[in-house]
C-alpha cells in the first residue's frame, strides 16, 4: 500500500500494546509485530509503548525494524529507567514530530502526539493520544486536545486516533465532535467493543478526521494471537483521502 497515490486509500490503526505484555503475562514485542504484520496499516499508532533505556533500545525499535517502518515516539514519562508513551509507525516520512503535554495536576503524564506525514508530496497530520482514567483528567485534556487539533494555523487533512478511555458519549466526545468527524463504528461493525482483548466490552478506541476523507472500511482484527497479543485489539480503518 506504499505507492497509494493521492485520492486512494490509506490504511490506518490505533493500538494499544500494554506494554507488549500479553494476556498470557508474557512481555512480546515480537508478537504485537506479528499481529501489526497481519493487519498490514501503512500508518499505525501505538499506545503504552515501551522506549529505550540505558541498557539499550525499547520495543519501538523492535517492532519498527520487524515491519521495516519508519517511527517517532512521544515519551510520556519513565518506566523503569525506560522512555514510555505514545509511537508512531509510518511507512510515508515523517516530515515534522511535536508532543504536547496533557498531564492533569498529580495524575500519571499523558502526552498527544503529532506527526506530520509527507503522502507523496501531500501533509497528513496525524494526532496520536491516549487519555488519562479519571473524569476530571479526561475533562482537562478533552478541551486541550480539541483546542490543539483544532488549531487554524495548522492546515490540510487531520485524523486523530488513539485510546481515549471513554467508552461512553463524554466530553471528550462532544468536544472533538465538534472540530471533526467521527467513524461511527456501529454503521461499520457488529462487534464494536476492544479492550479487554480476549474478552471485549468496553470501547475505548477512536479514530476521528477532518478534510476530505472517506470512511471505507473498518475492522477490528480477532486473530488468535491478536486475542492474547495485548489487553486492546488493534483498530484499523481504510480511509480515501483527496489531499
Amino acid at each position: 500500500m506504499t505507492e497509494t497515490p493521492p485520492g486512494r486509500t490509506l490504511r490506518v490503526a490505533t493500538y494499544n500494546v500494554h506494554r507488549c505484555r500479553g494476556l498470557d503475562g508474557r512481555t512480546r514485542p515480537d508478537r504485537i509485530a506479528a499481529v501489526l504484520a497481519q493487519v498490514d496499516a501503512d500508518i499505525v499508532a501505538l499506545q503504552e509503548v515501551v522506549g529505550a533505556g540505558q541498557d539499550g533500545g525499547g520495543h519501538a525499535e523492535e517492532i519498527g525494524a520487524a515491519l521495516a517502518m519508519g517511527w517517532a515516539m512521544a515519551p510520556a514519562r519513565r518506566l523503569r529507567g525506560r522512555l514510555f508513551g505514545n509511537v508512531v509507525l509510518s511507512r510515508f516520512p515523517i516530515r515534522q514530530h511535536l508532543q504536547y503535554d496533557l498531564t492533569w495536576k498529580t495524575c500519571e503524564p499523558r502526552c498527544l502526539q503529532r506527526t506530520d506525514l509527507d503522502v507523496h508530496g501531500h501533509t497528513l497530520h496525524l494526532y496520536n493520544v491516549h487519555l488519562g482514567t479519571a473524569y476530571l483528567e479526561r475533562q482537562y485534556q478533552a478541551e486541550r486536545l480539541a483546542g490543539l487539533v483544532g488549531d487554524r494555523r495548522v492546515a490540510g487533512t487531520k485524523v486523530v486516533l488513539g485510546d481515549f478511555n471513554e467508552w461512553m458519549k463524554g466530553l471528550t466526545t462532544t468536544l472533538l465532535s465538534d472540530r471533526l468527524k467521527s467513524i461511527d463504528l456501529r454503521s461499520h461493525l457488529q462487534r464494536r467493543r476492544t479492550y479487554p482483548g480476549f474478552f471485549p466490552i468496553l470501547h475505548l478506541d477512536h479514530i476521528y478526521y477532518a478534510g476530505r476523507v472517506e470512511v471505507q472500511k473498518l475492522d477490528l482484527p480477532r486473530s488468535r494471537m491478536a486475542l492474547v497479543a495485548s489487553d486492546h485489539l488493534p483498530l484499523v480503518a481504510d480511509l480515501r483521502i483527496r489531499f
